[in-house]
């Protein structure tokens, strides 16, 4: 390479590794690497999309994270999916690393769609006062384990007195790890996660290298990272689809921001139309997609998972569209319960409407809101 383009590299990446992410209980600044995915164009030569139609809005801003759970935008950016339902409209998308930041991109008006896991969702909607969002539509269930060093943790009781990574304060592992731990009947202040476990919000990018040196002795963690861990020496103490009714519980939502929702309702439905096509593809094509999912990966960390993470990771997620409303009930009490969250009103975070309309055109069934939301 010459030296130029290296000097052009290195001043690249050590701007990116600059952006700050200045993390808080429910919300996070720094709204992570953003990407052109659509077609160029304005809004008057705009193409139609897949269903013949032209769409209201020039371009639709989309948020996800770099992980497997997130598997429906990734394979279906990567596979052009998506972009194959909005036609001329411009897709645009960000990634981030924990879903308080998310909220606050969808507050600040940088994303309009996002894929997210429950606990950022309610904590975005309550302090909204319900006004910010509305869930649309599931995307995937499962694929969060507890990992622990096996040398200092062979049972679940021997987890008191240990260091255990989460993603973030308030995020959706950080709060069902808290719950376990009052469910095992140990103290924890949520606040400073300090007590008879001790609680360490840890980026997940560093979580693994925090492991591997010993900083932490486990983490409640999604996947890939809880495979990363596996890779490292760690073991697999609790898979949390195990603590759920029929292993299933919701991991990441679709959320949009209620103001996008309420002018550009088309091209929500083209976008959750994408997601309820990339869902069926990626159940017809597991394989296929699994690699489509780590190129994507590839592309927005520069190397693709190993097989020996990527392989088990794959296998602990399904994705579906139905948003398993219970399930977001229940993670929204385990909040309140961990003193994150006072007692929440959820009436009326869902709208399944757009999502149902899709559904009823594919020949599928409608899912419900659990009494949360319009049916």
């Amino acid at each position: 390479m010459p030296a130029a383009a290296r000097s052009a590299r290195r001043r690249a990446l050590a701007a990116v590794a600059a952006l700050p992410l200045l993390i808080g209980a429910l919300g996070a600044c720094g709204y992570g690497s953003e990407k052109d995915s659509g077609t160029t164009g304005s809004g008057s030569t705009a193409g139609k999309n897949a269903e013949g139609k032209k769409l209201s809005a020039d371009t639709v801003r989309i948020g996800y994270f770099p992980n497997i759970t997130h598997a429906t935008p990734l394979v279906g950016e990567q596979e052009g999916l998506l972009q194959k339902e909005l036609g001329g409209t411009k897709l645009r998308s960000t990634t981030f690393n924990a879903g308080p930041s998310e909220i606050e991109a969808l507050n600040a008006g940088s994303i309009d769609i996002g894929w997210i896991g429950p606990s950022p969702a309610i904590n975005g909607y309550v302090k909204s006062k319900g006004k910010s969002l509305r869930i649309v539509s599931g995307s995937a269930s499962g694929g969060v384990k507890l990992v622990v060093d096996p040398k200092k943790i062979s049972s679940p009781d021997d987890v008191k007195g240990k260091r255990i990574a989460t993603p973030q304060k308030g995020n959706t592992q950080d709060v069902a790890f808290l719950h376990w731990i009052a469910e095992k009947g140990w103290k924890v202040d949520p606040q400073s996660g300090k007590g008879d476990v001790s609680v360490v919000r840890t980026d997940n990018k560093v979580t693994p290298d925090a492991f591997k040196s010993g900083s932490v002795d486990g983490a409640w963690v999604p996947e890939p990272t809880a495979s990363k861990l596996v890779s490292e020496g760690g073991k697999v103490l609790l898979d949390e689809s195990s603590l759920w009714p029929d292993g299933k519980f919701v991991i990441t939502n679709v959320i949009v921001s209620q103001k996008f929702l309420d002018a550009h309702p088309d091209v929500v439905e083209a976008v959750l139309r994408g997601s309820v096509r990339t869902n069926a593809w990626i159940k017809a094509n597991p394989e296929k997609a699994k690699g489509s999912a780590n190129a994507a990966l590839k592309k927005l960390s520069g190397k693709e998972l190993p097989a020996a993470i990527i392989d088990p990771a794959w296998k602990s997620i399904e994705v579906l569209d139905d948003p398993l409303a219970a399930s977001l009930e229940a993670e929204a009490d385990h909040a309140v319960k961990a003193g994150l969250l006072e007692k929440p009103d959820l009436s009326g975070i869902y709208d399944l409407t757009v999502l149902n309309k899709v559904l009823k055109a594919e020949g599928r069934p409608a899912v419900t809101a659990a009494k949360l939301g319009k049916q």
